[in-house]
Protein backbone atom coordinates (compact mmCIF):
# COMPACT_ATOMS: atom_id res chain seq x y z
CA UNK A 1 0.00 0.00 0.00
CA UNK A 2 1.50 3.35 -1.02
CA UNK A 3 0.86 6.52 0.95
CA UNK A 4 0.71 9.97 -0.55
CA UNK A 5 1.50 13.20 1.22
CA UNK A 6 -0.97 16.04 0.82
CA UNK A 7 0.77 19.38 0.66
CA UNK A 8 -0.71 22.70 -0.51
CA UNK A 9 -3.51 20.85 -2.22
CA UNK A 10 -1.16 18.76 -4.38
CA UNK A 11 -0.45 15.05 -4.25
CA UNK A 12 2.80 13.29 -4.93
CA UNK A 13 2.78 9.51 -5.41
CA UNK A 14 5.07 7.71 -3.01
CA UNK A 15 6.14 5.37 -5.79
CA UNK A 16 4.90 3.97 -9.05
CA UNK A 17 2.05 1.51 -8.77
CA UNK A 18 3.04 -2.12 -9.23
CA UNK A 19 1.61 -4.23 -11.98
CA UNK A 20 -1.35 -6.05 -10.47
CA UNK A 21 -1.69 -9.76 -11.15
CA UNK A 22 -4.83 -11.71 -10.38
CA UNK A 23 -5.26 -15.43 -9.97
CA UNK A 24 -9.02 -15.22 -10.51
CA UNK A 25 -10.33 -17.58 -13.14
CA UNK A 26 -13.55 -17.56 -15.11
CA UNK A 27 -16.53 -18.75 -13.11
CA UNK A 28 -17.93 -22.22 -13.71
CA UNK A 29 -20.59 -22.72 -16.41
CA UNK A 30 -23.97 -21.36 -15.34
CA UNK A 31 -27.22 -19.63 -16.26
CA UNK A 32 -28.27 -16.41 -14.53
CA UNK A 33 -32.03 -15.93 -14.29
CA UNK A 34 -33.00 -12.33 -13.47
CA UNK A 35 -36.52 -11.80 -12.18
CA UNK A 36 -37.52 -8.17 -12.77
CA UNK A 37 -35.04 -7.75 -15.62
CA UNK A 38 -36.87 -4.68 -16.94
CA UNK A 39 -36.20 -2.71 -13.75
CA UNK A 40 -33.66 0.01 -13.02
CA UNK A 41 -31.37 -2.34 -11.08
CA UNK A 42 -30.77 -4.58 -14.10
CA UNK A 43 -30.06 -1.80 -16.57
CA UNK A 44 -28.05 0.44 -14.28
CA UNK A 45 -26.04 -2.10 -12.29
CA UNK A 46 -26.46 -5.80 -13.10
CA UNK A 47 -25.77 -5.75 -16.83
CA UNK A 48 -22.93 -3.22 -16.57
CA UNK A 49 -21.43 -5.58 -13.97
CA UNK A 50 -21.88 -8.60 -16.23
CA UNK A 51 -20.27 -6.60 -19.05
CA UNK A 52 -17.29 -5.76 -16.79
CA UNK A 53 -16.92 -9.40 -15.79
CA UNK A 54 -17.11 -10.51 -19.43
CA UNK A 55 -14.60 -7.87 -20.49
CA UNK A 56 -12.23 -9.09 -17.75
CA UNK A 57 -12.57 -12.71 -18.88
CA UNK A 58 -14.31 -13.79 -15.67
CA UNK A 59 -17.50 -15.11 -17.28
CA UNK A 60 -17.43 -18.66 -18.64
CA UNK A 61 -18.00 -19.42 -22.29
CA UNK A 62 -20.82 -21.75 -21.18
CA UNK A 63 -22.97 -18.87 -19.96
CA UNK A 64 -26.42 -17.38 -20.59
CA UNK A 65 -28.94 -14.98 -19.05
CA UNK A 66 -32.70 -15.47 -18.91
CA UNK A 67 -34.84 -12.47 -18.10
CA UNK A 68 -38.28 -12.72 -16.48
CA UNK A 69 -40.69 -9.77 -16.44
CA UNK A 70 -44.14 -8.80 -17.65
CA UNK A 71 -43.69 -5.33 -19.14
CA UNK A 72 -41.37 -5.95 -22.12
CA UNK A 73 -43.11 -7.37 -25.23
CA UNK A 74 -40.56 -9.91 -26.38
CA UNK A 75 -36.93 -10.99 -26.50
CA UNK A 76 -35.83 -8.56 -29.22
CA UNK A 77 -37.27 -5.59 -27.33
CA UNK A 78 -35.41 -6.76 -24.21
CA UNK A 79 -32.13 -6.98 -26.10
CA UNK A 80 -32.56 -3.46 -27.43
CA UNK A 81 -33.48 -2.24 -23.93
CA UNK A 82 -30.36 -3.79 -22.36
CA UNK A 83 -28.05 -2.54 -25.11
CA UNK A 84 -29.37 1.00 -24.64
CA UNK A 85 -29.01 0.69 -20.87
CA UNK A 86 -25.35 -0.31 -21.23
CA UNK A 87 -24.68 2.59 -23.57
CA UNK A 88 -26.26 5.03 -21.14
CA UNK A 89 -24.03 4.09 -18.20
CA UNK A 90 -20.73 3.39 -19.99
CA UNK A 91 -18.85 6.00 -22.02
CA UNK A 92 -16.83 3.36 -23.86
CA UNK A 93 -17.86 -0.18 -24.64
CA UNK A 94 -16.11 -3.05 -26.36
CA UNK A 95 -18.57 -4.03 -29.09
CA UNK A 96 -17.52 -7.68 -29.12
CA UNK A 97 -18.24 -8.09 -25.39
CA UNK A 98 -21.61 -6.36 -25.68
CA UNK A 99 -22.61 -8.49 -28.66
CA UNK A 100 -21.47 -11.66 -26.87
CA UNK A 101 -23.55 -10.81 -23.79
CA UNK A 102 -26.65 -9.72 -25.70
CA UNK A 103 -26.57 -12.85 -27.90
CA UNK A 104 -26.85 -15.00 -24.78
CA UNK A 105 -29.89 -13.16 -23.44
CA UNK A 106 -33.27 -14.93 -23.45
CA UNK A 107 -36.64 -13.72 -22.20
CA UNK A 108 -39.87 -14.96 -20.63
CA UNK A 109 -42.84 -12.64 -20.37
CA UNK A 110 -44.77 -13.72 -17.32
CA UNK A 111 -46.16 -12.80 -13.91
CA UNK A 112 -44.39 -13.75 -10.69
CA UNK A 113 -47.64 -15.11 -9.21
CA UNK A 114 -48.64 -17.18 -12.26
CA UNK A 115 -47.37 -20.75 -12.70
CA UNK A 116 -47.50 -20.44 -16.53
CA UNK A 117 -44.33 -18.37 -16.67
CA UNK A 118 -42.48 -20.80 -14.41
CA UNK A 119 -43.49 -23.72 -16.61
CA UNK A 120 -42.00 -21.80 -19.54
CA UNK A 121 -38.89 -21.19 -17.45
CA UNK A 122 -38.40 -24.94 -16.85
CA UNK A 123 -38.59 -25.55 -20.60
CA UNK A 124 -36.29 -22.66 -21.51
CA UNK A 125 -33.69 -23.67 -18.89
CA UNK A 126 -33.53 -27.14 -20.42
CA UNK A 127 -33.04 -25.65 -23.91
CA UNK A 128 -30.39 -23.15 -22.83
CA UNK A 129 -28.55 -25.78 -20.77
CA UNK A 130 -28.33 -28.02 -23.79
CA UNK A 131 -27.24 -25.16 -26.06
CA UNK A 132 -24.52 -23.79 -23.78
CA UNK A 133 -23.66 -26.88 -21.70
CA UNK A 134 -24.15 -25.07 -18.39
CA UNK A 135 -24.21 -28.34 -16.41
CA UNK A 136 -27.40 -27.59 -14.48
CA UNK A 137 -25.92 -24.65 -12.51
CA UNK A 138 -28.39 -21.80 -12.08
CA UNK A 139 -28.22 -18.47 -10.26
CA UNK A 140 -31.63 -16.91 -9.60
CA UNK A 141 -31.44 -13.14 -9.02
CA UNK A 142 -34.57 -11.65 -7.43
CA UNK A 143 -34.31 -8.02 -8.62
CA UNK A 144 -37.94 -7.41 -7.68
CA UNK A 145 -40.04 -5.68 -5.07
CA UNK A 146 -39.69 -7.49 -1.71
CA UNK A 147 -43.30 -8.70 -1.65
CA UNK A 148 -42.40 -11.11 -4.47
CA UNK A 149 -39.38 -12.76 -2.78
CA UNK A 150 -41.22 -15.61 -1.10
CA UNK A 151 -43.68 -16.08 -3.96
CA UNK A 152 -40.89 -16.50 -6.52
CA UNK A 153 -38.93 -18.82 -4.24
CA UNK A 154 -42.06 -20.91 -3.62
CA UNK A 155 -42.80 -21.31 -7.33
CA UNK A 156 -39.17 -22.17 -8.08
CA UNK A 157 -39.34 -24.83 -5.39
CA UNK A 158 -42.63 -26.24 -6.70
CA UNK A 159 -41.08 -26.50 -10.16
CA UNK A 160 -38.11 -28.41 -8.72
CA UNK A 161 -35.73 -25.65 -9.73
CA UNK A 162 -34.13 -25.33 -6.27
CA UNK A 163 -33.16 -29.00 -6.05
CA UNK A 164 -29.42 -29.60 -5.90
CA UNK A 165 -28.05 -32.97 -6.94
CA UNK A 166 -25.17 -34.48 -8.90
CA UNK A 167 -23.12 -31.28 -8.82
CA UNK A 168 -25.97 -29.09 -10.03
CA UNK A 169 -26.06 -26.04 -7.79
CA UNK A 170 -29.00 -23.66 -7.47
CA UNK A 171 -28.57 -20.29 -5.71
CA UNK A 172 -30.91 -17.43 -4.82
CA UNK A 173 -29.70 -13.82 -4.65
CA UNK A 174 -32.07 -11.67 -2.58
CA UNK A 175 -31.93 -7.86 -2.77
CA UNK A 176 -32.75 -5.53 0.11
CA UNK A 177 -34.99 -4.49 1.80
CA UNK A 178 -34.92 -7.71 3.75
CA UNK A 179 -37.94 -7.13 5.94
CA UNK A 180 -39.23 -3.91 7.47
CA UNK A 181 -38.57 -4.85 11.09
CA UNK A 182 -37.25 -7.76 13.14
CA UNK A 183 -40.44 -9.83 12.96
CA UNK A 184 -40.82 -9.52 9.18
CA UNK A 185 -37.12 -10.36 8.69
CA UNK A 186 -37.55 -13.49 10.80
CA UNK A 187 -40.64 -14.50 8.84
CA UNK A 188 -38.83 -14.02 5.54
CA UNK A 189 -35.85 -16.04 6.79
CA UNK A 190 -38.11 -18.84 7.97
CA UNK A 191 -40.01 -18.84 4.67
CA UNK A 192 -36.88 -18.96 2.52
CA UNK A 193 -35.08 -21.61 4.57
CA UNK A 194 -38.18 -23.80 4.37
CA UNK A 195 -37.75 -23.78 0.57
CA UNK A 196 -33.96 -23.76 0.20
CA UNK A 197 -30.91 -24.46 2.34
CA UNK A 198 -29.22 -21.49 4.02
CA UNK A 199 -26.15 -22.23 1.87
CA UNK A 200 -28.25 -21.55 -1.26
CA UNK A 201 -29.45 -18.10 -0.11
CA UNK A 202 -27.25 -15.08 -0.92
CA UNK A 203 -28.59 -11.89 0.72
CA UNK A 204 -26.86 -9.07 -1.09
CA UNK A 205 -25.62 -5.72 0.21
CA UNK A 206 -23.88 -3.89 -2.62
CA UNK A 207 -21.74 -1.93 -0.12
CA UNK A 208 -19.82 -5.14 0.52
CA UNK A 209 -18.83 -5.17 -3.15
CA UNK A 210 -16.88 -1.94 -2.73
CA UNK A 211 -13.13 -2.46 -2.84
CA UNK A 212 -12.60 -0.15 0.14
CA UNK A 213 -15.04 -2.08 2.32
CA UNK A 214 -13.28 -5.36 1.52
CA UNK A 215 -9.96 -3.62 2.13
CA UNK A 216 -10.95 -2.98 5.76
CA UNK A 217 -10.15 -6.64 6.42
CA UNK A 218 -6.77 -6.50 4.68
CA UNK A 219 -5.95 -3.10 6.19
CA UNK A 220 -6.71 -4.28 9.73
CA UNK A 221 -5.49 -7.85 9.69
CA UNK A 222 -2.71 -7.66 7.10
CA UNK A 223 -0.73 -4.78 8.64
CA UNK A 224 1.09 -5.21 11.92
CA UNK A 225 1.14 -1.46 12.61
CA UNK A 226 -2.65 -1.05 12.81
CA UNK A 227 -4.18 -4.05 14.54
CA UNK A 228 -2.30 -3.49 17.86
CA UNK A 229 -3.83 -0.01 18.20
CA UNK A 230 -7.34 -0.99 17.00
CA UNK A 231 -8.91 -0.90 20.48
CA UNK A 232 -10.23 1.21 23.36
CA UNK A 233 -6.75 2.06 24.61
CA UNK A 234 -5.89 4.09 21.51
CA UNK A 235 -9.21 4.88 19.79
CA UNK A 236 -11.43 7.63 21.17
CA UNK A 237 -14.49 7.03 18.98
CA UNK A 238 -15.67 5.85 15.56
CA UNK A 239 -17.89 7.72 13.07
CA UNK A 240 -19.73 5.97 10.23
CA UNK A 241 -21.35 8.28 7.68
CA UNK A 242 -23.45 7.57 4.60
CA UNK A 243 -24.46 10.92 3.11
CA UNK A 244 -26.49 11.36 -0.07
CA UNK A 245 -27.24 14.44 -2.15
CA UNK A 246 -30.27 12.83 -3.81
CA UNK A 247 -33.76 13.31 -2.50
CA UNK A 248 -36.42 10.65 -2.83
CA UNK A 249 -36.82 11.35 -6.56
CA UNK A 250 -39.73 9.18 -7.80
CA UNK A 251 -39.52 6.75 -4.87
CA UNK A 252 -41.88 8.68 -2.61
CA UNK A 253 -44.41 5.84 -2.36
CA UNK A 254 -41.74 3.48 -1.03
CA UNK A 255 -39.64 5.92 0.97
CA UNK A 256 -42.52 7.56 2.84
CA UNK A 257 -43.33 4.14 4.33
CA UNK A 258 -39.68 3.38 5.08
CA UNK A 259 -37.50 6.34 6.09
CA UNK A 260 -33.76 6.71 6.56
CA UNK A 261 -33.43 4.46 9.61
CA UNK A 262 -35.03 1.38 8.05
CA UNK A 263 -33.57 2.05 4.60
CA UNK A 264 -29.92 2.38 5.58
CA UNK A 265 -29.01 1.50 9.17
CA UNK A 266 -29.77 -2.23 9.66
CA UNK A 267 -28.02 -3.08 6.39
CA UNK A 268 -25.36 -0.67 5.05
CA UNK A 269 -24.27 1.06 8.25
CA UNK A 270 -24.45 -2.05 10.42
CA UNK A 271 -22.30 -3.95 7.92
CA UNK A 272 -19.67 -1.21 8.06
CA UNK A 273 -19.83 -1.31 11.86
CA UNK A 274 -19.27 -5.07 12.02
CA UNK A 275 -16.29 -4.96 9.64
CA UNK A 276 -14.77 -2.17 11.72
CA UNK A 277 -15.36 -3.74 15.13
CA UNK A 278 -15.02 -7.50 14.51
CA UNK A 279 -12.28 -9.68 15.94
CA UNK A 280 -9.77 -11.37 13.60
CA UNK A 281 -11.49 -14.33 11.91
CA UNK A 282 -9.77 -17.70 11.71
CA UNK A 283 -9.94 -17.41 7.91
CA UNK A 284 -11.66 -15.38 5.20
CA UNK A 285 -14.25 -18.11 4.68
CA UNK A 286 -17.91 -17.10 4.77
CA UNK A 287 -18.53 -19.11 7.96
CA UNK A 288 -15.61 -17.54 9.85
CA UNK A 289 -16.40 -13.97 8.74
CA UNK A 290 -20.10 -14.26 9.50
CA UNK A 291 -19.40 -15.69 12.95
CA UNK A 292 -17.21 -12.73 13.90
CA UNK A 293 -19.72 -10.23 12.51
CA UNK A 294 -22.48 -11.85 14.52
CA UNK A 295 -20.39 -11.65 17.70
CA UNK A 296 -20.28 -7.87 17.26
CA UNK A 297 -24.05 -7.57 16.83
CA UNK A 298 -24.64 -9.68 19.94
CA UNK A 299 -22.84 -7.11 22.13
CA UNK A 300 -24.43 -3.93 20.72
CA UNK A 301 -26.97 -2.91 23.37
CA UNK A 302 -30.23 -1.69 21.79
CA UNK A 303 -31.29 1.91 22.34
CA UNK A 304 -34.21 1.86 24.78
CA UNK A 305 -37.15 4.25 24.51
CA UNK A 306 -35.99 6.28 27.51
CA UNK A 307 -32.64 6.84 25.77
CA UNK A 308 -34.03 8.00 22.43
CA UNK A 309 -33.69 11.74 23.04
CA UNK A 310 -30.10 11.39 24.28
CA UNK A 311 -28.81 8.87 21.74
CA UNK A 312 -30.89 9.27 18.57
CA UNK A 313 -31.68 12.16 16.21
CA UNK A 314 -34.31 12.01 13.49
CA UNK A 315 -34.91 14.81 11.00
CA UNK A 316 -36.49 15.67 7.66
CA UNK A 317 -35.09 17.95 4.98
CA UNK A 318 -36.77 21.23 4.10
CA UNK A 319 -36.35 23.35 0.97
CA UNK A 320 -32.82 24.56 0.41
CA UNK A 321 -30.03 25.02 -2.13
CA UNK A 322 -27.87 22.21 -3.46
CA UNK A 323 -25.00 22.78 -5.91
CA UNK A 324 -26.28 26.30 -6.56
CA UNK A 325 -29.87 25.38 -7.42
CA UNK A 326 -33.00 25.45 -5.25
CA UNK A 327 -34.48 22.08 -4.27
CA UNK A 328 -37.86 21.39 -2.65
CA UNK A 329 -38.43 20.08 0.84
CA UNK A 330 -39.29 16.44 1.45
CA UNK A 331 -43.01 17.12 1.88
CA UNK A 332 -43.09 18.81 -1.53
CA UNK A 333 -41.60 15.75 -3.28
CA UNK A 334 -43.83 13.61 -5.55
CA UNK A 335 -45.84 10.86 -3.83
CA UNK A 336 -44.98 12.15 -0.34
CA UNK A 337 -47.69 13.04 2.17
CA UNK A 338 -47.86 16.82 2.81
CA UNK A 339 -47.82 16.17 6.55
CA UNK A 340 -45.34 13.28 6.49
CA UNK A 341 -43.49 12.45 9.69
CA UNK A 342 -40.98 10.22 7.88
CA UNK A 343 -37.34 10.93 8.68
CA UNK A 344 -34.84 11.49 5.87
CA UNK A 345 -31.93 11.75 8.33
CA UNK A 346 -30.99 9.56 11.27
CA UNK A 347 -28.05 9.72 13.65
CA UNK A 348 -27.43 7.45 16.61
CA UNK A 349 -24.88 6.66 19.25
CA UNK A 350 -24.14 2.96 19.77
CA UNK A 351 -21.74 0.95 21.90
CA UNK A 352 -19.95 -2.34 21.38
CA UNK A 353 -19.76 -3.88 24.84
CA UNK A 354 -16.77 -6.19 24.67
CA UNK A 355 -13.17 -6.11 25.88
CA UNK A 356 -11.81 -4.40 22.75
CA UNK A 357 -14.37 -1.58 22.49
CA UNK A 358 -15.67 -0.93 26.04
CA UNK A 359 -16.22 2.82 26.44
CA UNK A 360 -15.68 3.67 22.75
CA UNK A 361 -18.82 5.21 21.20
CA UNK A 362 -19.79 4.44 17.62
CA UNK A 363 -21.65 7.34 16.00
CA UNK A 364 -23.70 6.50 12.90
CA UNK A 365 -25.43 8.99 10.60
CA UNK A 366 -27.17 8.86 7.25
CA UNK A 367 -29.30 11.33 5.36
CA UNK A 368 -30.66 12.52 2.05
CA UNK A 369 -30.23 15.93 0.39
CA UNK A 370 -27.00 16.59 2.27
CA UNK A 371 -24.18 18.84 1.06
CA UNK A 372 -22.15 16.06 -0.60
CA UNK A 373 -22.42 12.38 -1.47
CA UNK A 374 -19.96 10.60 0.77
CA UNK A 375 -19.63 7.35 2.71
CA UNK A 376 -16.82 7.18 5.26
CA UNK A 377 -15.58 5.39 8.34
CA UNK A 378 -13.58 7.73 10.59
CA UNK A 379 -11.40 6.21 13.30
CA UNK A 380 -10.48 9.02 15.69
CA UNK A 381 -7.57 8.20 17.97
CA UNK A 382 -7.06 9.54 21.47
CA UNK A 383 -5.03 12.70 21.76
CA UNK A 384 -1.54 12.72 23.22
CA UNK A 385 -1.60 12.69 27.04
CA UNK A 386 0.78 15.64 27.45
CA UNK A 387 0.89 18.57 25.10
CA UNK A 388 4.31 20.11 24.40
CA UNK A 389 2.68 22.97 22.50
CA UNK A 390 1.01 24.93 25.31
CA UNK A 391 3.10 28.01 24.60
CA UNK A 392 2.52 27.85 20.86
CA UNK A 393 0.59 30.73 19.35
CA UNK A 394 -1.36 28.30 17.22
CA UNK A 395 -4.01 25.82 18.20
CA UNK A 396 -2.94 22.52 19.73
CA UNK A 397 -2.52 19.53 17.40
CA UNK A 398 -5.73 17.73 16.52
CA UNK A 399 -6.19 14.09 17.31
CA UNK A 400 -4.99 11.66 14.64
CA UNK A 401 -7.63 10.24 12.32
CA UNK A 402 -7.84 7.34 9.94
CA UNK A 403 -10.55 7.90 7.31
CA UNK A 404 -11.75 5.06 5.12
CA UNK A 405 -13.61 6.56 2.16
CA UNK A 406 -16.06 4.06 0.67
CA UNK A 407 -17.62 6.29 -1.98
CA UNK A 408 -17.63 8.15 -4.29
CA UNK A 409 -13.82 7.92 -4.32
CA UNK A 410 -12.37 4.76 -2.82
CA UNK A 411 -9.38 5.79 -0.71
CA UNK A 412 -7.84 5.76 2.78
CA UNK A 413 -6.50 8.90 4.49
CA UNK A 414 -4.29 9.08 7.57
CA UNK A 415 -4.35 12.53 9.21
CA UNK A 416 -1.60 13.51 11.65
CA UNK A 417 0.42 16.49 12.90
CA UNK A 418 3.62 17.73 11.26
CA UNK A 419 5.86 20.76 11.82
CA UNK A 420 5.26 23.80 9.63
CA UNK A 421 8.58 24.90 8.00
CA UNK A 422 10.15 27.82 9.86
CA UNK A 423 12.07 28.75 13.01
CA UNK A 424 9.19 27.96 15.41
CA UNK A 425 7.84 24.53 16.29
CA UNK A 426 4.34 24.98 14.98
CA UNK A 427 2.21 21.89 14.31
CA UNK A 428 -0.20 21.60 11.41
CA UNK A 429 -2.45 18.78 10.28
CA UNK A 430 -1.32 16.93 7.16
CA UNK A 431 -2.56 13.78 5.48
CA UNK A 432 -1.27 10.71 3.70
CA UNK A 433 -3.58 9.26 1.11
CA UNK A 434 -3.99 5.95 -0.67
CA UNK A 435 -6.39 6.05 -3.64
CA UNK A 436 -7.40 2.92 -5.53
CA UNK A 437 -7.88 4.79 -8.78
CA UNK A 438 -4.56 6.64 -8.63
CA UNK A 439 -2.42 3.81 -7.34
CA UNK A 440 -3.75 0.73 -9.09
CA UNK A 441 -5.22 2.50 -12.11
CA UNK A 442 -8.47 0.69 -11.37
CA UNK A 443 -11.47 1.62 -13.45
CA UNK A 444 -14.65 2.55 -11.55
CA UNK A 445 -16.99 -0.39 -11.02
CA UNK A 446 -20.55 -0.79 -9.81
CA UNK A 447 -19.64 -2.90 -6.77
CA UNK A 448 -21.82 -5.74 -8.07
CA UNK A 449 -19.04 -7.37 -10.11
CA UNK A 450 -17.41 -8.97 -7.09
CA UNK A 451 -20.73 -10.08 -5.63
CA UNK A 452 -22.03 -11.64 -8.85
CA UNK A 453 -18.73 -13.42 -9.43
CA UNK A 454 -18.64 -14.67 -5.83
CA UNK A 455 -22.18 -16.01 -6.13
CA UNK A 456 -21.18 -17.88 -9.29
CA UNK A 457 -18.20 -19.51 -7.60
CA UNK A 458 -20.09 -20.20 -4.36
CA UNK A 459 -18.25 -17.77 -2.06
CA UNK A 460 -20.78 -16.25 0.36
CA UNK A 461 -18.29 -14.32 2.52
CA UNK A 462 -19.48 -10.90 1.25
CA UNK A 463 -23.16 -11.79 1.55
CA UNK A 464 -25.26 -11.70 4.71
CA UNK A 465 -26.32 -14.70 6.72
CA UNK A 466 -29.86 -14.80 8.08
CA UNK A 467 -28.88 -14.20 11.71
CA UNK A 468 -26.83 -11.13 10.71
CA UNK A 469 -29.90 -9.65 9.01
CA UNK A 470 -31.90 -10.22 12.18
CA UNK A 471 -29.07 -8.81 14.32
CA UNK A 472 -29.17 -5.55 12.37
CA UNK A 473 -32.92 -5.25 12.85
CA UNK A 474 -32.58 -6.02 16.56
CA UNK A 475 -30.51 -2.83 16.93
CA UNK A 476 -33.05 -0.51 15.29
CA UNK A 477 -36.34 -2.19 16.29
CA UNK A 478 -36.53 -0.53 19.75
CA UNK A 479 -35.88 2.85 18.10
CA UNK A 480 -38.71 2.28 15.61
CA UNK A 481 -41.03 1.31 18.45
CA UNK A 482 -39.99 4.34 20.47
CA UNK A 483 -40.68 6.69 17.57
CA UNK A 484 -44.09 5.11 17.05
CA UNK A 485 -44.90 5.96 20.68
CA UNK A 486 -43.78 9.58 20.38
CA UNK A 487 -40.19 9.38 21.57
CA UNK A 488 -37.57 11.54 19.84
CA UNK A 489 -39.12 14.55 18.03
CA UNK A 490 -38.79 15.02 14.27
CA UNK A 491 -36.32 17.85 13.61
CA UNK A 492 -35.56 19.59 10.32
CA UNK A 493 -32.56 20.63 8.25
CA UNK A 494 -32.10 22.61 5.06
CA UNK A 495 -31.42 20.66 1.87
CA UNK A 496 -27.77 21.14 0.93
CA UNK A 497 -26.60 21.42 4.55
CA UNK A 498 -24.63 18.96 6.69
CA UNK A 499 -27.72 17.90 8.59
CA UNK A 500 -29.69 19.08 11.63
CA UNK A 501 -28.17 21.06 14.48
CA UNK A 502 -29.39 18.38 16.90
CA UNK A 503 -27.02 15.86 15.30
CA UNK A 504 -24.12 18.18 16.14
CA UNK A 505 -25.40 18.37 19.72
CA UNK A 506 -25.39 14.55 19.91
CA UNK A 507 -21.58 14.62 19.77
CA UNK A 508 -21.03 17.95 21.51
CA UNK A 509 -22.59 16.54 24.67
CA UNK A 510 -19.69 14.07 24.68
CA UNK A 511 -17.10 16.75 23.90
CA UNK A 512 -16.72 15.57 20.31
CA UNK A 513 -17.75 16.72 16.83
CA UNK A 514 -18.54 15.18 13.47
CA UNK A 515 -15.86 15.19 10.83
CA UNK A 516 -17.12 17.77 8.27
CA UNK A 517 -18.71 16.42 5.12
CA UNK A 518 -17.25 19.18 2.97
Amino acid sequence: MALTRISSGETTPAKAAPEVHTTAKAASPCIVVIFGISGDLSGRLLFPSLYNLGHAGLLPQQFAVIGFANDIPDQEHLRVHIREALQSVRTSLETATVDWLISRLRYIKGDFNDSTGFQQLVSMLAQVEQEYQTEGRILFYLATAPQFFLEIARRLSEAGLLDEREGKWRRLIIEKPFGVDLNSARELNRGLTALAAESQIYRIDHYLGKETVQNILVFRFGNGIFEPIWNRRYIDHVQITVAETLGVEARGHYYDRTGALRDMVPNHLVQLLTFTAMEPPTSFSAHALHNEQMKVLEVVPPVQMAQCDARVVRAQYEAGTLHGRPVPGYRQEPFVSPDSQTETYAALKLAVDNWRWAGVPFYLRTGKRLAVRRSTITIQFRNVPLSLFRSSSTTLPEANRLVINVQPEERIDIEFAAKVPGPEITPSEVAMRFSYGEYFGAEPKTGYETLLYDAMIGDASLFKRGDIIEGGWAIVDPIIEGWAQGACPLHSYAAGSEGPREAEDLLRRDGREWRPLV
